[in-house]
């Protein structure tokens, strides 16, 4: 998988039926890798910008990413935000920073393709 700028909403959430499980593994090691070389190349108070965070935000530092991705790593290492929308329907930690603005019928068609591939590939 190669994400670009033209990626649609949410494209690096999921794996298409066509990604075998070594190209979503060989994403993960490739990403890993450029993680260690920049904590490794960086100080924490080095300056960085995220552009899909909010305006007010995306200004930032290493130091704060480092902690963002800890707090992302343990919420969905143990499926917590899974357990979360069973109980009231709520998604992501702030839904107006973290999930893509789409209306309830974007929100229906994504998951309705999600639950398609899901289907192809468990041969159901």
């Amino acid at each position: 998988m190669v994400l670009h700028d033209e990626a649609e909403d949410s494209a690096d959430t999921w794996a298409t039926a066509e990604e075998s499980r070594e190209d979503i593994v060989e994403l993960y090691r490739r990403a890993c890798a450029h993680s260690d070389a920049t904590i490794t190349a960086l100080a924490l108070g080095a300056p960085g910008v995220v552009p899909h965070w909010p305006e007010a935000r995306a200004h930032t530092t290493l130091h704060t990413v480092l902690a963002h991705m800890t707090a992302e790593t343990q919420r969905h290492a143990g499926h917590a935000d899974v357990v979360r929308e069973l109980v009231d329907g709520s998604a992501g930690l702030q839904q107006e920073a973290n999930l893509p603005r789409q209306d309830a019928d974007w929100w229906r068609r994504y998951h309705e393709r999600l639950e398609n591939v899901a289907r192809e590939v468990g041969g159901g």
